[in-house]
C-alpha cells in the first residue's frame, strides 16, 4: 500500500501541474489501481478528479478522450465501439475485472507507458495522438520514444477515418496479465502491426506492415509478414512465458489479426 503525507486537490491543470513540480515525491493519481499495488511514499498526492477530465467526446476529426476516463468507461462507450471495429473497447474488456476496471483510468494507464498495457498496443496500431500539459501535443509514438519527465497528460485523441482494427492477446488465466498482445490495423492499403507485452513496451513491427502493404496479402503473404513480425521485435523472459514462447506465439496472434482485418467491412 503507497503512503502519502499531503493531499491536493486542484481546480485547475496549471494548479495541479504546479504541485506536482513544488517537490520531487510529489506524484499525480489517477484511479490508484496499481498504486495501491506498490509500497511508494508520496509526498504531495495530486488529485485530479475536480478538474473535468472524465470524459468522451466525438468531434469533426477525432475522438476526444479524457485522462481520468475509467477502463470501465472506455469498454462500454458507444463512440469508441463504433469505430475501428471496436478496437480500443475490446483491448481493455479482459483486464482483471469490471470492479479493477472501474478505478483503472486511461490517462494513467498510457503515461505510465506499462510493458504490459493492452490499451496502449491497441492504441499504438491507430493515428492516436496524446495532449500534455508542459509537453504539448504528440503522437502515441514520438510519447512512447520520449524519455520519462514529469508531466500531466490531460487527453488522447484518436482521428476519425476508415481504419480496420483486431486486437489479439495471449493470457494464462482470464484475469490474468497477457502473456503477449496484437492489434494489426489497415486504412486504405496500409498496414500497422504492433506486439506489446513482450513483455517489454508495445512496439510497431515495421517490416512486417511493409510487406503487408506491398499487395494483396493472400496465406504466403500472411504467413511471411507474422514470421517477419516475429524476427524483427525481440523478447523476454517473466514468470508468464519465455522469450522462445513469445515469439513462436507472435506468429499465431499476428496471423489471427491480420486474417481478422482482412474480413472487417
Amino acid at each position: 500500500m503507497f503512503r502519502l503525507l499531503d493531499l491536493a486537490q486542484p481546480a485547475t491543470v496549471a494548479e495541479a501541474y504546479q504541485t506536482l513540480m513544488n517537490k520531487r515525491s510529489n506524484t499525480v493519481l489517477g484511479g490508484c489501481a496499481f498504486l495501491r499495488m506498490g509500497s511508494k511514499r508520496i509526498g504531495t498526492a495530486v488529485d485530479l478528479s475536480k478538474l473535468g477530465l472524465n470524459y468522451i467526446t466525438e468531434q469533426n476529426d477525432y475522438i476526444e478522450i479524457g485522462a481520468m476516463t475509467t477502463l470501465r468507461d472506455v469498454e462500454t462507450s458507444s463512440v469508441l465501439n463504433k469505430y475501428f471495429n471496436g478496437v480500443v473497447p475490446r483491448s481493455v474488456s479482459g483486464i482483471i475485472g469490471v470492479q479493477f476496471r472501474n478505478a483503472a483510468t486511461l490517462g494513467a494507464s498510457v503515461f505510465s507507458r506499462y510493458g504490459f498495457s493492452d490499451l496502449i498496443t491497441a492504441l499504438l496500431a491507430l493515428d492516436t495522438e496524446v495532449e500534455l500539459y508542459h509537453g504539448g501535443r504528440m503522437t502515441l509514438q514520438d510519447f512512447l520514444q520520449k524519455p520519462y519527465e514529469k508531466d500531466i497528460l490531460t487527453r488522447i485523441l484518436l482521428q476519425k477515418n476508415a481504419r480496420k482494427a483486431a486486437y489479439q492477446n495471449l493470457r494464462r488465466s482470464a484475469s490474468d496479465f497477457p502473456v503477449l498482445n496484437v492489434a494489426v490495423s489497415k486504412l486504405d492499403d496500409q498496414f500497422t502491426v504492433v506486439v506489446g507485452a513482450r513483455p517489454m513496451r508495445a512496439q510497431m513491427a515495421r517490416q512486417a506492415s511493409i510487406e503487408l502493404s506491398k499487395q494483396t496479402p493472400y496465406a504466403e503473404q500472411i504467413e511471411n509478414a507474422a514470421s517477419i513480425a516475429a524476427e524483427e521485435l525481440s523478447f523476454g523472459s517473466n514468470i508468464r512465458g519465455t522469450a522462445g514462447y513469445r515469439r513462436a506465439m507472435c506468429k499465431v496472434l499476428v496471423r489471427r489479426g491480420i486474417t481478422e482485418v482482412l474480413q472487417c467491412r
